[in-house]
């Protein structure tokens, strides 16, 4: 038995936040089923290429995007537009135990699909809504996306090169982070008034924000400002709180650093044959280190210069340094220890039996993460709403 079996969850959700939460679920037992608009589906169907090679090795209809973020659901495609449709809806709500839903504020009533119309009839239902900017407050109303989010909420500030230094500017996260952590956060959301509902008896709305959620993952960012009252900003590779912490150019290409503690930076030096470094009262501690972090990162800089990545590499991790290469997405899914952890899963999909999907890192000893089903296709499961849609999924 999974973690979550017998969890009913209707995911009216779609593109990424809402889909990334519902899919953890799914991987963890839950009964999801995924709504859909007939004959589009959910946008990201059409975010490609790259596609899910057909038969003949052209284009096929589903999108790697797509592929992601779908897998465990299964996928009916019903017309919330129409007074049939919408009773499908509801009928499906009122046996849920998780509605999932990203509905412009005020757009699921006009539908009779919002959570008081909802939990009339289903008064343990928990109900997790994804927007841009929440349910309250003088922008609710606005379309969010995560690029836009990244901007406003002050992740893009602190990303990029640092100003006067080549490609300087503010970058976006070369994945929508945003919407990545706000699928999560809902889990916890849900998962917390699934616990709560054990003793009430009673479901409730959950409100999740991806300015919200871009805030509180600025993390020691937003608490530097919080605390010291200076603006953090854009260090590249470096970090703001720990020295020596960031990319360092080898012979032959850039390898990352991470010291983090002073006895990790007394090995370096020793490991540099500059145990001077360590005994400067400048560079003991890390506080002088980030003081005079314009002074100490020419020295190691050069001191890097003199060997390629590979054999810096191999001494750090002899000395107990950490460090790593920076790999490109096909070198990090092709690490020994991602594939013996078992993040790189073979999932059979009708269009395509060796698919590939990246796996879900939770680990649990006695409920573990299966993957029973591929990511469906548009509307693959629409004859499961004769009899019992909640039923042997």
């Amino acid at each position: 038995m999974s973690a979550l079996d017998g969890l009913r969850v209707l995911d009216l959700s779609r593109v990424l936040a809402g889909p990334w939460a519902s899919q953890t679920l799914a991987d963890l037992g839950a009964n999801v089923i995924k709504i859909e608009r007939p004959v589009s589906g959910d946008d990201t169907r059409g975010w490609g290429p790259p596609w899910l090679s057909d038969d003949a090795g052209q284009g096929g209809t589903e999108s790697a995007y797509f592929l992601c973020t779908n897998r465990g659901k299964r996928s009916i495609c019903i017309d919330i537009q129409s007074a049939d449709g919408q009773k499908q809806l509801q009928d499906l709500a009122a046996n849920a135990d998780v509605v999932i839903e990203n509905f412009k504020v005020g757009a699921a009533a006009r539908y009779g699909l919002d959570y008081p119309s909802l939990s009339r009839d289903n008064p343990k239902l928990i109900y997790c809504s994804i927007t841009g900017f929440g349910q309250t407050g003088p922008l609710a109303a606005r379309p969010g996306y995560d690029f836009l989010v990244q901007a406003m909420g002050g992740l893009m500030s602190v990303t990029g090169e640092a100003d006067g230094r080549p490609g300087a500017g503010p970058q976006k996260v070369g994945v929508a982070l945003t919407d990545i952590m706000t699928g999560l956060y809902a889990n916890i959301g849900i998962l917390a008034a699934l616990a709560e509902r054990e003793r009430s008896g009673v479901g409730q709305q959950v409100d999740l924000a991806l300015l919200d959620v871009t805030a509180a993952t600025l993390a020691n960012q937003a608490s530097n400002f919080l605390v010291g009252e200076v603006t953090p900003t854009r260090l590249g590779n470096a970090h703001p709180n720990i020295v020596p912490y960031q990319s360092f150019a080898a012979r032959d290409r850039e390898f990352i650093l991470a010291v983090g503690n002073d006895s990790q930076f007394a090995k370096l030096a020793t490991l540099l044959e500059r145990p001077e470094l360590s005994e400067d009262s400048c560079f003991t501690k890390n506080a002088g280190r980030v003081a005079h972090r314009e002074t100490l990162v020419p020295l190691l800089a050069d001191c890097f210069a003199s060997r390629d990545a590979a054999q810096w590499l191999a001494l750090l991790e002899a000395a107990g340094v950490p460090a790593g290469p920076i790999n490109s997405i096909a070198e990090a899914l092709s690490e020994p220890q991602l594939v013996a952890r078992g993040m790189i899963v073979n999932l059979p999909h009708p269009d395509n039996a060796d698919l590939k999907v990246v796996g879900n890192p939770i680990k649990l000893s006695r409920t573990p993460v299966a993957y029973g089903r591929p990511p469906p296709r548009l509307g693959e499961h629409d004859g499961d709403l004769i009899g019992d849609p909640w039923g042997d999924a």
